[in-house]
């Protein structure tokens, strides 16, 4: 499978480089999308070298291969850790102004949104609309563990561990899709994967999951990845 990891600018990025390896593990092939500022917490080098594959996070990087469309088109699952809140408000908001943004807006395939905030602004109305906003489209967004954050604060925002990402992104490229919103698993109901639970969406909305879905996969493969 090939699957976007799409990483936010969070001191909770470095988790996302351990993720990043037991993708490759498990015999996928990874593109690492950060945001421009998450490379001031893991350089372009760390993930290049771990990935064994270019990184960008613009979109006038590589333009002849157009990756703001080819990447989302493409991909069997676009895994976003961290996502901060203003990550989660700019693709709640539908905006592109990085290719990160610009993959979640051309993909075609299950997303999954892992929060990592502090708690104030994982609980604050704002964020928690977007949230709501991105599950109804059919998005995947996980609750964050609850744990020391960011300095001497402890609560909820705290990115889950690698291992629990894991296990959730199996799940999800298990079922595909269409599967996310099956009729073996009820839309809306709690589920439990690599020891986090969070709710299984709906098809999103105006929609229904079927073999004529937008989000269809696995994709067909062509050109550079």
């Amino acid at each position: 499978m090939r699957i976007v990891l799409g990483v936010g600018a969070g001191i909770a990025a470095y988790k996302s480089c351990e993720l990043l390896r037991l993708f490759t593990e498990a015999g996928h092939r990874v593109r690492v999308v950060p945001t421009p500022d998450a490379l001031r917490f893991v350089g372009e080098a760390t993930w290049a070298a771990l990935s064994g594959e270019p990184v960008s996070s613009g979109v006038w990087d590589d333009v002849h291969n157009v990756p703001h469309v080819r990447l989302g088109q493409t991909a069997d699952l676009v895994f976003v850790a961290p996502a901060t809140a203003d990550l989660l408000a700019r693709a709640a908001a539908g905006r592109s102004d990085d290719l990160l943004t610009a993959v979640l807006l051309t993909a075609r395939c299950p997303v999954v949104f892992a929060p990592a905030m502090h708690t104030e602004m994982w609980q604050h109305p704002a964020t928690q609309a977007n949230v709501a906003t991105l599950r109804n489209r059919g998005a995947v967004v996980l609750d964050p563990a609850t744990g020391r954050l960011t300095g001497p604060d402890t609560g909820p925002g705290r990115l889950p561990e690698p291992a629990e990402l894991f296990g959730v992104a199996v799940r999800v490229l298990a079922r595909g899709a269409e599967g996310l919103a099956a009729d073996a698993i009820t839309p809306g109901a709690a589920v439990s994967a690599g020891g986090v639970t969070f709710t299984w969406p709906s098809a999103p909305s105006g929609r229904t999951a079927s073999a004529s879905s937008p989000r269809t996969g696995p994709r067909a493969w062509s050109g550079t990845w």
